[in-house]
């Protein structure tokens, strides 16, 4: 009874088992797409926290926008920066 065989005629060689340039790339790409994800992320949960604190001190319903636009427009805490399209 075999268990295992080694193949015959398998790839071997000095070129056998090496990267090309292009892995590389990718993997920095993908590492870029996920710092930049994160920093998206993270923007947004803090614009979404600050409203959520400010709406509970202030009695407010957190998911009605347009009560809480205008309520940190009045107090002078409104974020007036763009909207981020992510």
């Amino acid at each position: 009874m075999i268990f295992a065989q080694q193949q015959d005629g398998g790839p071997l060689g000095p070129e056998f088992g090496k990267a090309s340039p292009i892995g590389l790339l990718i993997l920095a790409v993908l590492g870029v797409a996920v710092i930049f994800l994160g920093w998206a992320f993270h923007r947004r949960y803090s614009r979404y926290n600050r409203r959520r604190i400010f709406a509970e001190e202030h009695g407010l319903d957190v998911f009605d926008k347009q009560a809480v636009d205008a309520a940190m427009s009045e107090a002078g805490l409104l974020d007036r920066r763009k909207e981020g399209w992510l």
